[in-house]
């Protein structure tokens, strides 16, 4: 049997909550796991054995010492304690020193791996204890990573080099306010820390008007190493038409200590610099922690291969993928998985609906997937070609509160941590909850300990609130209902955006619902938007 028929083929999502895995293992059967993005399990520990021994109950299925190694942490007072070893049967793990539990129990717990998160799914999955070699593995990989990190601005800020006279351009942008009418104007903070005008030109054909100074170059980017800048991007005027300069300046900066360089005309053919020089700036700002976290899978998973999930609903090998790419790399996977969903079930007009821990994708298909070739995510703007995806911020981690006036949904998310009341660490009334309280989900699919007691305790003290305020009793139900109606609407705006306000007849189509929570909420979005057919795919 060849080496390449004894891989496992596996497929895994990370998303902002939840790291999703589905896996062929060499001899055809299909296994599923799912781990929490932050690379942890949980479970709850249910009695003290004595000796820093514990008895837990958790919903992971993995051999003996599995955990071992790993930091285990109370999520309620936060002590925390390292994992020497576990006895998978009996469910007994002993740590390396003793926890304060009192007789508060069962007690919530997660022990974190210290892996990037498909790489704890894919030992789940292979049943292969961390330290030890993974077997060879097909790895197809969808992440949101170098969105979050866009719109958390936890990126590197890298160093830009541009045609001097334009240091200003991205500050400058296209003039247009964001605001027509707000007095005051607040611009957004620029993703880079340090800009060099280079004395440079070439002209509209091509043609090498002004050489740079080779000398200049390494001078500055000396500078930058020296003040922690560890990548940079290369913006130069008309530079499509003569890529010597851009390259040139690229070798320059590596040599000089860069850990990468993200040059305008490897990324984008726009002759319009603008554009370029939003691309390149945003590739170099996502660049280590996209390389940084890809190259820790690739040293976990020395043999197989490994693909990423681009934009526009393609693969790219680990080794080509661009940062740029990666922005809309989960939603696009989405799409591309309904639609062949839908296709086997004989529907061709097909309406996605991916509706997970942060926020709903919503995305037509008729014919063909439609297709963008700039997009905005965040404050960023980029040249580089996507499926067409509308995103809202609701979803299954959307907080759920009062006002003062009247009740809201979103767009802030409890995340992974804290995650919903029910998660039992602390964390507030969300969608999730409210489904829960409703009896609408099944405790068993969550792969984590659920507190319905936690739930309830957040939903009492909005109805607390909202009794002081209106000075008279409020009916459970209602609330929650409401809740519900309220994110349910937020999440039909968003498909009436991309097909009826574009003038597209949406009674034919069928509405395909996936994520953690879309199956909760189609038939009621169907039901708004007068879509006559729902598909839930297994």
């Amino acid at each position: 049997m060849s080496e390449k028929k004894r891989a496992w083929s596996i497929r895994v999502d990370t998303g902002g909550t939840f790291t999703d895995c589905i896996g062929l293992d060499p001899d055809g059967n299909v296994h599923t796991a799912k781990v929490l993005s932050n690379s942890s399990l949980r479970g709850e520990i249910l009695g003290h054995l004595g000796e820093s021994r514990y008895k837990i109950s958790r919903q992971w299925d993995v051999p003996d010492n599995f955990i071992r190694g790993f930091r285990l942490n109370l999520l309620k007072s936060g002590q925390n304690a390292m994992v020497q070893s576990f006895d998978s049967a009996e469910g007994v793990m002993e740590l390396g020193s003793e926890l304060e539990t009192g007789e508060n129990l069962p007690l919530s717990f997660e022990v974190n791996s210290g892996e990037e998160a498909p790489v704890l799914a894919a030992r789940l999955l292979t049943k292969t204890i961390p330290g030890e070699k993974l077997p060879p593995i097909n790895l197809r990989l969808a992440t949101t990573l170098g969105t979050n990190a866009l719109l958390e601005r936890k990126g590197e800020e890298p160093l830009l080099c541009i045609t001097k006279g334009f240091e200003d351009l991205l500050e400058i942008g296209n003039q247009q306010r964001s605001d027509l009418f707000a007095l005051e104007i607040f611009k957004k903070p620029q993703l880079y820390s340090h800009v060099f005008g280079i004395a440079e030109r070439v002209d509209a054909s091509g043609n090498i008007l002004e050489t740079f100074n080779p000398e200049s170059i390494k001078k500055v980017a000396q500078k930058a190493r020296n003040e922690g800048v560890k990548t940079a991007a290369v913006v130069l005027m008309n530079s499509p038409k003569s890529t010597l300069h851009e390259e040139t300046i690229k070798e320059l900066l590596l040599n000089s200590g860069f850990e990468h360089v993200s040059i305008s005309t490897e990324l984008s053919n726009a002759i319009k610099i603008l554009p370029r020089a939003e691309t390149a700036v945003v590739n170099a700002y996502l660049a280590s922690v996209l390389g940084n976290y890809l190259q820790s899978i690739k040293k976990s998973i020395p043999e197989g291969s490994i693909h990423v999930m681009t934009s526009a609903g393609g693969l790219a090998s680990i080794d080509k993928f661009q940062p740029k790419e990666s922005l809309l790399s989960g939603p696009a996977g989405g799409v591309v998985g309904a639609v062949t969903s839908s296709q086997a079930e004989g529907f061709d007009q097909v309406i996605s609906f991916d509706m997970g821990g942060t926020s709903t994708d919503v995305a037509r298909y008729s014919d063909g997937y439609e297709y963008v070739f700039e997009h905005v995510v965040g404050d960023a703007h980029l040249v580089s070609p996507a499926v067409h995806i509308e995103t809202v911020a609701a979803g299954g981690g959307s907080i759920c509160y009062f006002d003062g006036h009247k009740l809201c949904v979103g767009p802030e998310s409890a995340g992974a941590f804290p995650g919903p009341a029910c998660y039992g660490a602390g964390g507030p009334l969300t969608i999730t909850d409210v489904n829960v309280l409703l009896g609408r989900l099944n405790q068993k699919n969550f792969h984590i300990p659920i507190s319905i007691a936690e739930s309830e305790k957040k939903l009492s003290e909005i109805m607390q609130q909202l009794e002081a305020v209106f000075d008279e009793a409020q009916n459970r139900e209602q609330i929650l209902e409401g809740f519900l109606a309220i994110a349910n609407e937020k999440m039909a705006e968003a498909i009436r955006k991309i097909t009826v306000k574009k003038g597209h007849d949406i009674s034919g189509y069928t509405l395909t619902a996936f994520g953690g929570a879309g199956g909760q909420h189609a038939c009621a979005i169907a039901k708004l938007l007068n879509i006559k057919q729902v598909l839930i795919p297994p």
